[in-house]
């Protein structure tokens, strides 16, 4: 019988022509062979091949990436245990390795440069796998699947992170790969299964507590989005496939009487049986889950950097856009049903375009829809809902909520959420939840259904983190409340905040989320998370934000670039150039050096002014001297600072991989200025080959992106 899951123990064997991979539990099992340095797959039965030493032994492969040089095989050295589901382990990746198939290694700068970027995003990616438990779908999903396909097989494409990395080992498990010698493969490679090991990036919180006094398992999981993922304001909106930025998939979970969990058991007194109380599952493991996801406003829209602390607000005709957010929608309503749209964005200055966009969105795909406002002495639109009068195709499905969060929530006043909340009831009562109980005699350990979620609560504003989270752990707390109540563990009227022990666990498991979409995203954790943490809002917090705001826009301007194009490289949104090997240096700095100087000058007039203010004047010297050389600095500093904020384009830290189109045109503009510039334009005339064609080769080389 074949392998359907992936080997939990791995040997490295090494040679300078192969690299050899055995599963020491399964000695039955074939070894998989890469050659080195071709990288050609292989499966090998009985005594491995001749002159291969044991290396270390890895908790998994990765997968195989091919970068301008050389093929590198990535493994997965270290894994932490994060606690059991249902018995199965799941694990964090805690540290990775490059195996080079060449014996000896490759050097040239953009090589070099892309070894760093996929290392740098290993390490600092939150990464979750299991040998046993497809952890990239929902329990729903996982109860509507094949348990008879191979894990892999049964992944969700949209959160298999590591996917493009194991297209070499899926090709030859398919038959679509290379052979030996380069010869088309023929055949399928069943064997190859067990070496395939899906990861998800995101979120995940194993937590084992209580509530009234019954035991049960809190799970948090976040699942990212592979497509069309990146940093804050290098991924905005949405792509011609309808994939969105910032997607994320959030399921609540919990688990009673998990007795693999070493958990104590449940006997509540009555159970529900599609939406009806009443049927009574003593001692039966239980699974109850909640699914919310969060994405960005399916439009084109872009932010462009320019060093301003807001920046510059771009939104193309909704009418661009149709095709693309029907291919989005269309997936939505597939996978979860009915569609319940908040829109969180700010309805005055900047993000005003952004809701409007959206707004004419829905109103263009629903077939006929009637609209509702209310309005106060505070607001001129606290809510706008725009449904569907009737349901003759499938985007009548659509429900558009919009919420005035910022100018409901001020002053602190987050239970004004509540408001929101009386909004959605209907939906989220008709929509309910997913309950599964545990079928004993099932050797597959699937659930038997019975009950199942009909719709998702789809969550925006405009970066999709701080307002968002409030939202979604307040649509937590409330279906939890409802699952329990449903089981008897708490009594009507009864919330599961009322326990205030486990209101703490919920609260910072629900923070922890906060911050980790937040730091994959922006790079820093998220805003008001005291608030989410402990009720209250403290100086602590406050300081913590400040320093949160300030590391945003220093990352966002100066350290975002070689994060997203971190995300291109391992996903496959770039593939790196084969051609002019150690000529196209694609990460060299080729701005005119006038330019680059700038920054240099303005830090070298602040050193000088420091020096000036801590020299000691002999009390009998003339003063003019030191006021003058100050006078001078000041000035030079200053008109340092006032160039690199008129031209902030030119010191932004752009992705040179696959460079935004907005972001090439804009740093032709900002050349074009500094060349009618009547004191540095004649500077930058002695640079004309630097300006028009070095530096922005890249720009326009990221603009081909291969998919």
């Amino acid at each position: 019988m074949a392998n359907l899951l992936p080997f939990r123990d791995i040997n490295i064997h090494a040679s300078p022509s192969h690299y050899a991979f055995t599963s020491p539990s399964t000695p039955s099992a074939p070894t998989l062979v890469v050659d080195r340095p071709s990288g050609d797959l292989r499966m090998v039965d009985g005594t491995l091949p001749g002159g291969a030493k044991r290396v270390s032994s890895i908790a998994g492969i990765l997968g195989i990436i091919k970068l301008r040089l050389d093929k590198y095989i990535i493994v997965i050295t270290k894994a932490q245990p994060m606690g059991r589901l249902k018995g199965h382990m799941v694990y964090k990746v805690i540290a990775t390795e490059f195996l080079p198939l060449h014996e000896r290694a490759l050097h040239d700068p953009d090589e070099d440069k892309y070894l760093s970027l996929l290392k740098n995003q290993l390490k600092q990616g939150p990464m979750y796998f299991s040998y046993s438990l497809d952890i990239t779908n929902t329990f729903q999903r996982q109860c509507q699947g094949d348990p008879g396909a191979p894990l892999w097989k049964r992944a969700d494409d949209r959160f298999f992170w590591n996917r493009f990395v194991q297209t070499d080992l899926i090709d030859f498990r398919t038959g679509g790969g290379t052979g030996p010698g380069g010869r088309p493969q023929t055949g399928q490679q069943p064997a190859v299964d067990p070496y395939i090991l899906p990861v998800m990036f995101g979120m995940m919180r194993i937590t084992v507590t209580k509530i009234k006094s019954t035991s049960l398992t809190f799970t948090l999981i976040t699942r990212r989005s592979r497509h069309r993922a990146g940093t804050r304001y290098f991924s905005r909106g949405i792509d011609e496939q309808g994939h969105v930025s910032n997607y994320n998939e959030t399921e609540q979970v919990v688990i009673l009487n998990d007795n693999m969990g070493n958990l104590g058991g449940f006997a509540g007194g009555g159970g529900m049986q599609n939406g009806k109380i009443g049927t009574h599952d003593r001692g039966e493991l239980q699974v109850l889950s909640f699914v919310q996801t969060r994405g960005s406003v399916p439009v084109y829209w872009a932010e462009v950097n320019d060093l301003h602390y807001v920046p510059k607000l771009q939104v193309r005709g909704v009418e661009t856009a149709v095709e693309p957010a029907k291919k989005h929608f269309d997936e939505q309503i597939r996978l979860y049903g009915d569609n319940y749209l908040v829109n969180l964005v700010n309805q005055r200055g900047r993000e005003d375009h952004v809701k409007k966009a959206y707004e004419q969105m829905i109103r263009t795909l629903v077939t006929s829809h009637s609209e509702a406002t209310a309005a106060d002495r505070f607001s001129d639109e606290k809510y706008r809902i725009i449904e569907p009068s009737r349901r003759r195709q499938e985007f009548d499905r659509l429900h558009y909520i919009y919420f005035d969060f910022h100018n409901e929530t001020k002053g602190l006043q987050w239970h004004r959420a509540q408001r929101l909340l009386d909004q959605l009831t209907e939906g989220l009562v008709k929509g309910q939840y997913f309950r599964g109980v545990d079928m004993p005699g099932d050797s597959t350990g699937r659930l038997e259904i019975r009950n199942l979620q009909t719709s998702v609560v789809r969550t925006n504003c405009m970066d999709c983190l701080d307002r968002t989270n409030v939202v979604q752990s307040m649509l937590g707390r409330w279906m939890l409340t409802r699952q329990l109540t449903d089981l008897g563990v708490l009594q009507r009227g009864e919330s599961a905040s009322d326990d205030t022990t486990f209101e703490d666990v919920f609260r910072n498991v629900w923070a922890d989320n906060a911050d980790v979409v937040s730091k994959s995203y922006s790079g820093t954790g998220a805003l008001k998370t005291d608030f989410t943490r402990t009720g209250n809002r403290t100086r602590a917090g406050m300081v913590q934000d400040l320093n949160n705001s300030i590391t945003r826009y220093i990352r966002n301007n100066f350290a975002d670039g070689p994060r997203q194009d971190s995300f291109d490289l391992f996903l496959g949104t770039y593939l790196p150039s084969t051609s002019n090997i150690g000529s196209t240096l694609l990460f060299v700095d080729r701005r005119p050096a006038f330019v680059q100087a700038i920054p240099y000058m303005l830090g070298a007039s602040f050193f000088m002014i420091l020096v000036a203010a801590l020299t000691q004047r002999i009390p009998s010297s003339a003063i003019w001297p030191l006021r003058f050389f100050v006078l001078f600095w000041l000035f030079i500093g200053g008109w340092c600072l006032q160039f690199i904020v008129s031209h902030g384009m030119l010191y932004v830290n752009w992705p040179r991989l696959n460079t935004p189109p907005w972001a090439t045109e804009g740093y032709q503009d900002a050349v074009n200025s500094v060349r009618k510039d009547k004191l540095v334009g004649p500077l930058l005339g002695r640079h004309e080959r630097g300006v028009s064609n070095a530096r922005l080769g890249h720009l326009e080389e990221g603009k081909k992106r291969i998919e």
